[in-house]
């Protein structure tokens, strides 16, 4: 077989595994990608699979080249491919690692919190899934006090009455005049946002995010073939001026903002910029989404009365607002809630009865009783998790003073900043001594967070004591190695090549 003839014959057996991936909707770059996506993520694809050049796969699929440019960059940023000049294009190694060498190295859309969850590994303490450790007894004591109506179906895709009902009194007590109608009950926030994803985002849609933001909503949006359209956020929350002119120049499907206790920075948007950005989402018909998840853990008393919910900061009240019990009571109450207006709850409530008919009825029952207590427990968890915070931030000072780790008002984790190197580098060596991290690069759409590390407070003090110990032995190991703080272009600390090192040895 001459050379020429092998290149071709792998490039149209690519095709053929390729198969009908036109078909659907949305830009063709954005198909193609996704297409290449499945091939990877069921090992269709091996890791260090060498992939064709731009040109010979648009001739191939008779495509232009901008078509493939455009699919492989995409699938560059998720971490699923590796692009450098002179050796061509191939699937990342570690696309298909275990769950803990896919942490390590930055799986941007098959996110470590994720893959933790379905395959925990061993004998790691893992800082990157930030969750409460166990259901506090007001959960048992909450199910074993249901009592079941003898007429009900038990299906209730809207949510039971009753839950529906408490949510929307506890919303009219912050300030946000609530009706029951007002209220989708979801299996968690993630099933809620999920829901909102799927009526709003066509493939190819812009959706305004935060950068960096919550991994689950990015997986999300890319699932849905939307294209993430991020703004900066940091201690005030979403940069608001930024946001205003993105909607106002790309109109996205919606905006995704967590405005109180962001996830991972902990930032809050204050009143009067929360006005203008929900002004602007009205002016320009963006649908406003707010994250609450978090809202309800203030790390200080004064915060317990903070400002009310950003849907409270629009006059018309139409801010889409998401929350659960996973945070403030436990992550396996799989309780979330959506508020809106009336017309797209009931939208949404029908789009999830085709999918699950109705969130778990006990499950529902039993949060009933837990918000008529949920100030009382709330602040036996937020006493515990500022503990916590103080405790991880002396660890850290002490272990790692080089590190920045600002403390936070609110929320469950800390966004800490290398002083050099790169924060996926940096975690790879942390897993191989014991601890897991979330690096910026999966929590960051534009790239911009190379040097951080999202860290939970959750674990008990001794925990936190021993994470932070094998943090700062990771963190001497990490620092010795010659390539441990590589420039974009594969240099050393000195501006060498590692060819260039190699023949000094």
């Amino acid at each position: 077989m001459t050379s020429t003839t092998a290149p071709r014959e792998r490039v149209a057996a690519l095709v053929a595994r390729l198969g009908r991936w036109s078909t659907g909707r949305g830009p063709l770059y954005l198909l193609l990608a996704a297409r290449f996506r499945q091939l990877i993520d069921e090992g269709v694809l091996r890791p260090g699979t060498a992939l064709p050049p731009d040109r010979a796969l648009a001739s191939a699929l008779a495509v232009g080249r901008t078509t493939v440019v455009a699919a492989y960059e995409a699938l560059r940023q998720e971490g699923r491919i590796v692009r450098r000049q002179g050796s061509g294009t191939r699937v990342a190694d570690v696309a298909l690692a275990p769950p803990d060498e896919r942490l390590a190295a930055g799986d941007a859309t098959s996110n470590p919190l994720f893959l933790h969850l379905l395959e925990p590994p061993d004998g790691v303490i893992l800082l990157s899934c930030a969750s409460p450790e166990g259901a506090p007894p007001e959960v048992a004591r909450a199910y074993a006090g249901i009592t079941f109506p003898a007429a009900d179906l038990g299906y209730h895709p809207a949510g039971h009455p009753a839950l529906r009902a408490a949510l929307a009194d506890r919303f009219t007590a912050r300030g946000l005049p609530t009706g029951p109608e007002r209220i989708l009950v979801t299996t968690g926030a993630q099933q809620a946002l999920s829901l909102l994803t799927r009526h709003l985002v066509a493939p190819g849609d812009p959706v305004l995010v935060e950068a960096p933001t919550y991994p689950g909503a990015l997986d999300l949006f890319r699932e849905a073939a939307g294209v993430p359209l991020p703004v900066p956020t940091g201690p005030e929350g979403v940069d608001v001026a930024v946001a205003v002119r993105m909607m106002a120049a790309h109109r996205p499907a919606f905006a995704y903002v967590i405005s109180r206790f962001q996830n991972p920075t902990g930032g809050v948007l204050p009143p009067l910029p929360a006005r203008r950005l929900a002004a602007a989402a009205r002016e320009h018909g963006v649908p406003l989404v707010d994250d609450e998840v978090l809202a309800e853990l203030p790390l200080h008393h004064e915060e317990f009365t903070g400002p009310p919910p950003l849907a409270a900061q629009d006059g018309a009240g139409d801010v889409l607002t998401i929350g659960s019990l996973s945070k403030v009571v436990w992550g396996g109450l799989r309780i979330g809630w959506l508020r809106g207006p009336a017309p797209l709850v009931a939208r949404l409530a029908r789009l999830k009865a085709v999918h699950d008919l109705g969130t778990d009825v006990p499950a529902q029952l039993a949060a009933v009783e837990l918000i008529a207590g949920l100030d009382a427990l709330r602040a036996r968890r937020v006493r515990e998790l500022r503990a916590r915070h103080d405790h991880l931030r002396a660890e850290l000072t002490r272990n790692l003073p080089s590190w920045h780790c600002p403390p936070v008002r609110g929320g469950q984790t800390l966004w800490a900043r290398l002083p050099q190197g790169d924060a996926v580098a940096f975690a790879q060596v942390a897993l191989r001594h014991g601890v897991a991290v979330l690096p910026g690069a999966v929590v960051d759409p534009t790239g911009a967070s190379t040097r951080c590390l999202r860290l939970h407070f959750l674990s008990s003090p001794a925990e936190l004591t021993e994470a932070v110990r094998r943090l700062a032995t990771a963190w001497r190991s990490y620092s010795a190695e010659p390539y441990s703080v590589e420039s974009p272009h594969g240099l050393d600390r000195a501006g060498r090549t590692p060819e260039a090192v190699d023949a000094r040895r």
